[in-house]
This record gives C-alpha cells, structure tokens and sequence, in this order.
C-alpha cells in the first residue's frame, strides 16, 4: 500500500490534465518511500531526482501555460513558487551528487511539503481561471 493515496477531494485541482500530473508526483513520494522502508533510499534518489526535475519543469510549463492563457492574475506569484521549488530541487541534486547521506530524507520532507502545501493550497488559487 502507498504512504499517500490520491484523494480527489484534498489534492484535485478540478483540471484534469494538472490532476493527473499531481498523482504522478504523489508516485515520486511513494516510490522514494518504498524505497527508504527498504534501506535502498540512496539506491533510487539518483532515479528520482533526475525524473522530479524533468517531469516538475514539464508540469510546471504546462500550468504557466494555462496560467497565461487564463490571465490569471496570480501567475507571476505562482511563477517564482515555481522557480524556487526548482531551485530548491536543484540543491537536494546538489548535496545527493556530493554524497550527502540525509538527502533521501530531505527529498522526501520536501516532496511532501511540496504536495501538501503547494498543490493544495497554491494551486488550487489557479482552478476558478482554467476552469473558464
């Protein structure tokens, strides 16, 4: 069983493509725990990581995209969130490269993190605009 199961009604943006995107961030999160519950954490960050960024930079187009489009009035806001969460990506890349050992555990704070506040709170701000 995941750690975190797709609830529609906490995690869903009301835009299907975006909600689908969000599950497979969930996946992320659940894999890289999977993987710590059997001491192979540091095994599949490298994976992780490289697919996160490629697959966050992918998701995050695609909102900003639809965020333009929309004229949502929130987009340079929710840009920078974008930026830094990226950023932030980038330095966990940085210290897993480095060999620092705590980065499974870093990664997987900041998925959660990520997918609590940011998804649920952040991006949902978007739904009423995409939705027009």
């Amino acid at each position: 069983m995941s750690l975190i199961e797709w609830n529609k009604a906490l995690y869903s943006v009301q835009i299907e493509e975006f909600d689908k995107h969000h599950q497979m961030l969930l996946e992320f999160i659940n894999d890289l725990h999977s993987a710590m519950l059997q001491g192979k954490g540091k095994e599949v960050l490298s994976k992780i990581l490289f697919e996160l960024k490629e697959y966050t930079q992918y998701h995050f187009s695609a909102e900003e995209e639809q965020m333009i489009k929309a004229n949502f009035p929130g987009y340079a806001e929710h840009k920078k969130q974008h930026t830094d969460l990226i950023g932030q990506l980038d330095l966990l890349i940085k210290d897993f490269e480095s060999g620092d050992r705590k980065v499974s555990v870093e990664t997987f704070k900041f998925l959660k993190e990520w997918l609590f506040n940011h998804i649920q709170v952040t991006d949902k701000k978007y739904t009423p605009y995409l939705k027009k």
